[in-house]
């Protein structure tokens, strides 16, 4: 009976039970599916609708300042509701309020895409935002959590992808459906996709336990306080010049005073809206910060980037995709790369940093550029800043989830959403702001340098002479200053970025080192 018992010898082992998924459902590969699906929507819709704005303008009856409330009402509504994901998943349950907001954001683009009016637009525009706050942190949850812990990296550098990618893809789609068929298109192309992934979460996205849980209501608004004033503030500060409005400084005195209410309340209240122990763990504590730097420097660079090679270069939207798309392979081979080195219990902290660096070397050769620069070397450049953040993205998630508990996986998974979106926000705008004033000082000190003197083509001193045909010369100059210091200004901005990541590359040794992932490959080391 001993011998018919025992178990062949050529049989595989049975798999630890250490290393098993938290939740269990009938068909992981759909299930996967349709959780990409929805996350891929919801990022493409953070700059998908971006070079629409001009048709949107004129379509809707707006102005140059108000139509970017389209923009400013998605961002400022998926602020707002991004920290409150982790309560509404406990109070109703994950995979009740995933699917509710899967069909929210269908219904909202639809709408969108059917506005006759700047005010509808605004509005659904917002009630996009809300429904699409949950999507990034319960699909990066559910992916966790339907996954054992193992392949980990493998599924984080999957949903990594789409994150990654998406920011990548959005104008070039939003630019080719605007020129193709119509800005609308930008919205309704959601509606299909949504739908494929709506009907694969609602077969196969499993249950998650729900658990009481009392809303912090003062956490909430404090947050949401801080939050919105602080969006504002980076949306309307161009228009305003800044600190010299009152206006400014009134959103920035309540971003500062709410923010500090925040810190105050989230360490003193019995029951804040996080738990205290996700700001215990190290390695999260430090992820929220490397989370800004990425969105700084991802997001702020995919925002010069268009505008330079259309205005500078004399790229076509369609020839801007193409030339931008090797960034995108650069962080295809990158994220599988780091996430089988995570699986392989390889050390983070000189991966991430690594990554840094990797993306500080192509900053330093976009530092570089003039208006001579030819396709290969923005090609080049990409292709390695794209690297370098696949690098940085997967192991940072990985070790940011290494040692918190399941339930805290939501909450975490907002912060970190939350974090890399307010980077994005501060970053495209102080990039913004430094380029429209460096253009001008440069610009300034060019045109100090025409004079007869310098032996330029035209005679400035005697072009007066020639009347119309005079200040044609003169256009054409200044329009040659024009390009030369918009050129400067990007390449400050380089610069700036650069140090930035550099900084950032050394403080990955503050992080703990990972502890080897559970499973097979764990045990056979």
């Amino acid at each position: 009976m001993a011998s018919a018992a025992a178990p062949a010898p050529n049989a595989a082992p049975a798999p630890p039970l250490a290393d098993a998924a938290e939740l269990e459902t009938r068909n992981y590969p759909l299930m996967i599916v349709g959780v990409m699906a929805a996350s891929l929507l919801q990022i493409l819709d953070t700059t998908i609708a971006n070079v629409a704005l001009p048709h949107m303008q004129s379509s809707l009856g707006a102005t140059v300042d108000t139509v970017t409330w389209v923009l400013t009402s998605y961002i400022i509504a998926s602020a707002v509701a991004l920290p409150i994901t982790g309560w509404l998943a406990d109070r109703i349950g994950a995979r009740r309020l995933f699917i509710g907001s899967v069909a929210g954001f269908i219904l909202a683009s639809m709408l969108c895409g059917l506005a006759q009016n700047l005010e509808e637009m605004v509005i659904f525009r917002a009630l996009q935002g809300v429904a699409g706050a949950f999507i990034a942190p319960l699909s990066q949850s559910f992916m966790l959590d339907a996954t054992r812990p193992s392949r980990h990296p493998q599924i984080m550098a999957v949903w990594g992808m789409g994150i990654m990618i998406g920011p990548i893809l959005g104008p070039i789609l939003g630019g080719w459906l605007t020129e193709t068929a119509n800005w609308r298109w930008v919205f309704f192309v959601n509606l299909p996709v949504g739908a494929l992934s709506l009907a694969a979460l609602i077969a196969y996205l499993p249950r998650r336990p729900q658990r009481a849980r009392r809303f912090d209501i003062a956490g909430f608004v404090l947050l949401a306080l801080a939050l919105t004033a602080f969006q504002l503030m980076l949306d309307r500060g161009q228009q305003e010049d800044w600190l010299a409005s009152a206006e400014i400084w009134a959103y920035l005195l309540i971003t500062l005073s709410a923010t500090w209410m925040v810190v105050i309340h989230f360490a003193t209240a019995k029951a804040p809206m996080f738990e205290r122990a996700l700001f215990a763990d190290r390695n999260f504590a430090l992820a929220l910060g490397f989370m800004v730097v990425t969105g700084i420097v991802m997001f702020a660079v995919m925002a010069l980037l268009p505008p330079m090679l259309q205005n500078l270069f004399g790229y076509g939207v369609i020839d801007t995709g193409i030339v931008l798309m090797p960034r995108g392979v650069g962080v295809l081979i990158s994220m599988q790369l780091s996430g089988l080195m995570m699986r392989r219990g390889i050390d983070a902290r000189p991966v991430v940093a690594s990554g840094f660096l990797i993306c500080a070397w192509s900053l330093w050769q976009m530092a570089h550029w003039s208006l001579e620069v030819d396709e290969m070397h923005v090609i080049i450049s990409g292709l390695l800043q794209g690297l370098g953040m696949g690098l940085v993205f997967i192991p940072l998630q990985v070790s940011a989830f290494a040692t918190l508990s399941p339930r805290l996986r939501t909450d975490g998974s907002s912060l970190l959403n939350l974090f890399r979106s307010l980077g994005a926000s501060a970053g495209i705008s102080w990039m913004t702001v430094l380029l429209a004033r460096n253009i001008q000082t440069s610009h300034s000190d060019l045109g100090a340098n025409i004079t007869a003197a310098t032996g330029s083509l035209v005679d400035v001193s005697t072009v007066d002479r020639f009347q119309a045909l005079g200040d044609t010369a003169m256009s054409v100059i200044d329009a040659e200053v024009n390009r030369q210091a918009a050129m400067i200004a990007y390449v400050d901005d380089f610069w700036l970025m650069m140090w930035i990541t550099l900084a950032a590359a050394p403080l990955t040794l503050l992080m703990r080192r990972n502890a080897a992932p559970a499973g097979p490959v764990a045990l056979s080391e």
